[in-house]
């Protein structure tokens, strides 16, 4: 991830500036920070790879030993997930990272963790109104806009288009989804037809890509809300025989995604960064079980997938 420099130089102002390093050099005891995304998902699996990077880092620099327990619930369940937040909590963790699946439904457990002294870190979400808790993540209202304005632009700025909407009590896969309407309401031309949702399936994505295809034979184009919407759209697309016909801006890295822009199916793709949103949201939960300050939000920025630079993203490992 080239953040080695960075951290060295942490390692180096640290000592100075009363941080990290120098507040607990002499405490040598194990770190263990737990992870829980929205739902077993390869786009959390990218972010579980970028935690472990940073742990392996933290290790190596340290000398202190730092696990991270990755939890993911079998399903975009905020029940679930609350679940083994609960129970995460009762094994006294020295953190908690966790994607939220619903703001209100998950705050109870978040406040229950805050108040047993565990520290909360939110990485793809936004932190809860009125919650003093550090987001990693980036700004999905740019995001959003930057696909939809590239929907316009391939459709001439006229057509119907519809919208995958993740889940939606999701606060970032709304976000996204309140974006990418308001994008398209600047357009006179442009009409919304269809919203669909797919709870972070695939496989429901591409049923419902299917069924709004059908009955909108005359659907110009899709743009997304979340990692699997855009895979599962694009899967609809190539069976129903409309590649090239129906335009795809998609969201987010996931192999499926890429080879789909590799092979003409979708035009591009407006992404997150999983690997990184994983790194430090480990940095932040290091920092802040040794008591110190730490950011409202770190931004990881947002990355454009497209045929000019599609071949370097298949050829990456971790990007």
């Amino acid at each position: 991830m080239k953040l080695r420099t960075l951290l060295g130089a942490v390692a180096l102002i640290a000592p100075i500036a009363g941080y990290g390093l120098s507040a607990r050099a002499d405490d040598a005891k194990p770190l263990r920070f737990v992870l829980i995304p929205k739902a077993v998902h390869p786009w959390f699996d990218k972010v579980n790879n970028g935690a472990h990077a940073a742990a392996d880092d933290l290790s190596k620099l340290t000398g202190r030993k730092i696990t991270i327990e990755y939890r993911a619930p079998q399903h975009a369940d905020v029940v679930e997930q609350n679940d083994i937040v609960e129970r995460s909590i009762s094994t006294r963790p020295d953190g908690i990272i966790v994607d939220l699946l619903d703001e209100k439904g998950n705050r109870a457990v978040l406040e229950e963790a805050l108040g047993q002294k565990i520290p909360v870190i939110v990485f793809d979400s936004v932190a809860p109104a009125g919650m003093d808790l550090t987001s990693i993540g980036n700004d999905f209202c740019e995001q959003a806009n930057i696909a939809s304005e590239r929907l316009v632009k391939l459709l001439d700025g006229k057509g119907e288009v519809a919208i995958m909407m993740g889940v939606p009590t999701a606060p970032n896969h709304a976000i996204r989804a309140r974006c990418h309407q308001s994008t398209f309401a600047k357009y006179p031309g442009i009409k919304v037809v269809a919203t669909g949702i797919d709870n972070d399936s695939i496989e429901t994505a591409q049923k419902q890509a299917a069924a709004i295809m059908l009955a909108h034979p005359n659907l110009a184009g899709w743009v997304a809300c979340d990692a699997s919407g855009p895979v599962g759209i694009g899967q609809a697309i190539r069976e129903a025989g409309k590649t090239g016909k129906v335009k795809e801006v998609g969201l987010d890295n996931l192999t499926d995604m890429i080879q789909l822009i590799k092979d003409g199916v979708a035009d591009s793709s407006s992404s997150t960064k999983p690997e990184m949103q994983g790194y430090w949201s480990v940095m932040a939960a290091w920092q802040t079980a040794l008591g110190n300050k730490t950011p409202k939000l770190i931004d990881t920025g947002i990355a454009i997938i497209n045929k000019e630079n599609v071949d370097q993203y298949l050829a990456a490992k971790t990007h």
